[in-house]
């Protein structure tokens, strides 16, 4: 195969895995390399049997597929990821191939994978409808307000007892509390600021931040791959997503019974992921955020519903942190995901690394 084939492979987004009559691994693409979490240097001349966890079935299928020259399909083949990843199960295409080193070539797709792109487009259009939605409600709301306060002015202009002018603050003072609260509704439509971001500034801007308001019982552990470049974005929004699911994991560590000598995890995780649909546009290259800590998990029972508006874990919360995040994340043409259980919740945030340029024109069918 030729370099260009090569350079071919890298912009699939699906893991190919080249093997000689051997079975032993000649190459692999950069979707491979993010599947098994082990680079192409490492896995060259390996054994099948070091990706593969039950390979006597397979490479049986594999020798009579080159010896016939004939492909096969098999799926829910069990694979092992580098670095304490676990195993993945994936769907398996044997093409054999006539090269002098490579005999065959094997396409791995994550069986999670299309479900993954589903999911990412039904979160899409739930979040346009929330954004209706919160648009609407908050014009609604605050028209009547300006009403509401002014009058609530005029009324304590009239009063000459002290006692009651208590209670027409009190008017004044809830009438600019919504205010507040709706000009945070209205505030994701304003148009990102499209700069270079450095991602590792934003999540230091954060970090001090949490410590200055939580000094006793978090710790927010850097894990950064420093070699990444910047993004385009908005740093002022990518900021605020950050800080957003951050409080809330220290508000979650600290709000769960626990001895008083123990401090709560928030890891701050950057790497790069290759070959992934963003918005149902491919890019070559993106970047993956993940925040994890160990706290309490998210409730069960609000789970399936926490990126929608007005939906908190808390009985002081707005339920608006993570739909904010969501939307400015969107604008930034990534997605936001959540796996969460008791002892272990981890958002992890893809955002397109480069200028727009740097993805295919061709958009992703779901």
């Amino acid at each position: 195969m030729t370099h260009d084939t090569y350079a071919c492979l890298d912009l699939l987004s699906t893991a190919i895995v080249l093997l000689d009559a051997d079975l032993r691994i000649v190459d692999i693409n950069s979707a491979a390399e993010d599947m098994f979490s082990l680079s192409r240097r490492s896995l060259t001349g390996q054994p099948l049997s070091r990706l593969v966890t039950a390979h006597g079935e397979l490479g049986i299928k594999l020798r009579y597929a080159i010896a016939e020259n004939r492909g096969f399909r098999q799926e829910s083949i069990s694979v092992t990821g580098g670095n304490g990843h676990g195993s993945l199960h994936v769907d398996c295409m044997a093409t054999p191939a006539d090269g002098e080193t490579v005999k065959i070539a094997l396409e791995l797709r994550a069986m999670d994978q299309q479900l993954r792109v589903e999911r990412e487009a039904a979160q899409l259009t739930q979040s346009q409808a929330n954004r209706e939605l919160i648009r609407n409600l908050a014009h609604e709301i605050k028209n009547p307000l300006g009403g509401l306060r002014g009058s609530a002015q005029l009324l304590e202009r009239e009063l000459d007892r002290s006692d009651l002018r208590e209670y027409t603050q009190v008017i004044i003072n809830e009438a600019d509390r919504l205010q507040r609260l709706m000009e945070r509704l209205l505030a994701p439509h304003r148009i990102p600021e499209r700069k270079p971001v450095n991602i590792h500034e934003v999540c230091e801007r954060v970090r001090s931040l949490v410590h200055a308001e939580f000094p006793q019982g978090i710790n927010v552990v850097r894990d950064y791959d420093v070699s990444l470049p910047e993004i385009i974005g908005d740093r002022e929004q990518l900021i605020q997503v950050v800080l957003n699911i951050v409080k809330n994991a220290a508000q979650a560590i600290l709000g769960q019974p626990a001895p008083a000598t123990r401090r709560g995890n928030i890891i701050l995780r950057t790497r790069a992921i290759h070959q992934v649909t963003l918005a149902k546009r491919r890019y070559r290259l993106a970047f993956d955020l993940q925040i994890i800590d160990d706290g309490p998990g998210i409730p069960e029972t609000i789970r399936d519903h926490i990126f929608y508006p007005l939906v908190s874990g808390r009985a002081d919360g707005h339920g608006l942190g993570l739909t904010l995040a969501t939307n400015f994340i969107e604008y930034h043409r990534g997605v936001i995901e959540c796996d969460s259980q008791p002892g272990r919740t981890a958002f992890r945030i893809l955002l397109p690394i480069g200028t727009d340029e740097t993805a295919t024109q061709r958009e992703v069918a779901v």
